[in-house]
């Protein structure tokens, strides 16, 4: 009697018909936008996360981190997740973070080459120099535009992203005041764009922030950015500057962790009093 009685209880608990209601939502962390892109000739999508509490009308201004591979199934939500995470227990100020999907990372994240194996496993790049005025020009002013943003303003990009990220810190320093560097490709075109570190870097005016990482990958993307990491130290007035080398880290595993280090060594943990 007593295991017919408990076994009829559990039905009751669990039955749709019984008092446990369950209520759906959507899970809301910030917005999609699709641009449509007069430089790229093609739309766009840009996925927004606003900080808890942000509200289109107070006096807050928010810094912004830029995202380059920020496609959904990509970097964006484990980034978002360290960004809520240093703001939550450490000193980060609540940020915006905005993630530029991709369409063709090969395409947008590289400059042309004339080197034939590069052209031949690589046929659709070349694409940087509108990608890079895409930025610029349309995804910078509409978010300034459409959101409550302070004037710090983050670059993140790893591998190829890396190498887009460098370009960008030789040929447009001013888009951003930090950028995070890791595991940049370099390699490409025979190292072409890191051969010309000095012409460009010499030229800074103003003054920026470069965290740069490699792990344990192969030798000459770690020479490569050992190589990098020397150009900037040469320009102390201009470019302050981090190295950091992750030995137990690979290409795969290298962008959380090296994130981590960098948003780390900006926002300290301190002892509350």
């Amino acid at each position: 009697m007593k295991k017919t009685l408990f076994i009829v209880i559990l039905v009751f608990l669990f039955s749709k018909n019984s008092f446990c209601q369950i209520t759906k939502k959507p899970l809301t962390i910030g917005e999609t936008i699709t641009l449509k892109s007069q430089i790229l000739s093609e739309e766009r999508t840009l996925n927004i996360y606003l900080p808890e509490g942000y509200q289109e009308n107070d006096s807050i201004s928010y810094p912004v981190i830029y995202l380059l591979d920020g496609s959904i199934n990509e970097d964006f939500i484990h980034v978002i997740g360290l960004v809520q995470f240093f703001n939550l227990q450490l000193q980060m100020p609540k940020t915006i973070v905005v993630g530029i999907a991709n369409v063709d990372r090969k395409h947008d994240f590289t400059f042309p080459t004339t080197i034939p194996d590069l052209k031949k496993d690589f046929p659709t790049t070349g694409g940087s120099e509108k990608f890079i005025a895409f930025i610029e020009k349309e995804i910078q002013p509409f978010i300034n535009s459409n959101y409550k943003v302070s004037d710090k303003k983050y670059l993140l990009g790893q591998s190829l992203g890396g190498l887009l990220a460098t370009e960008i810190l030789f040929k447009k320093p001013e888009l951003f005041t930090h950028y995070i560097i890791t595991s940049p490709s370099l390699w490409w075109d025979d190292q072409s764009l890191l051969d010309k570190a000095n012409t460009y870097l010499s030229k800074i005016q103003k003054t920026v922030y470069v965290f740069l990482a490699v792990g344990e990958e192969h030798k000459i993307m770690i020479r490569d950015a050992k190589n990098l990491a020397s150009e900037l130290k040469k320009y102390p007035k201009t470019i302050q500057s981090d190295f950091h080398f992750f030995p137990k880290e690979n290409h795969a595993t290298i962008l959380h962790n090296s994130l981590y280090h960098a948003f780390l060594l900006e926002f300290p943990y301190k002892e509350s009093k």
